[in-house]
């Protein structure tokens, strides 16, 4: 699990093996995720959401999230095989994924500097109603196993883009 910038075990050093559909032979070990692990995720999102991110301009998170899909392509081949192992999709279709992924970082990436307040109609003389739009803070996503790295995409980079954490 990767909390507060490294890899760590889960609290409880508890494992799981995970199986290659093909041939359900293990392929991975992987920390077994508790409650305690989530809070601890959490409180390092908190802790990130309370320093700079958010505040940064929104064309400086642009860069990170640009960076992000520029990683994502170049390892795309990579990140295309290990999900096919992970999943038993086809690995056309996790490549090609991989390489959509990245479009999705890039997308938001340009939108980060895009999204604005709006002045809204009311019918009473000399008062405005404003909307801002503001990071609101820790994000959570739920994942389903057969096609994590896309739908995790989905959720993260618009999350990002506004300055969640």
């Amino acid at each position: 699990m990767f909390i507060d910038g490294e890899w760590v075990d889960s609290v409880s050093k508890k494992k799981f093996e995970t199986l290659n559909p093909e041939n359900n032979e293990p392929w991975a070990v992987v920390p077994e995720a508790s409650a305690k692990d989530v809070d601890k995720a959490v409180k390092a999102a908190q802790k990130a959401f309370e320093g700079k991110w958010p505040k940064l301009f929104p064309k400086e998170r642009a860069k990170y999230l640009k960076a992000i899909g520029d990683q994502l392509r170049e390892n795309a081949e990579l990140l295309g095989k290990i999900e096919t192992i992970d999943t038993g999709k086809l690995f056309k279709e996790t490549k090609t994924q991989a390489n959509y992924i990245a479009e999705y970082y890039d997308y938001y990436a340009g939108l980060a500097d895009k999204v604005e307040g709006t002045v809204l109609p009311i019918d009473k003389p000399n008062m405005q109603v404003i909307t801002t739009r503001v990071p609101i803070g820790v994000v959570a996503a739920i994942v389903p196993w057969n096609s994590q790295m896309l739908l995790t995409a989905v959720k993260l980079a618009p999350a990002l883009a506004m300055g969640n954490t």
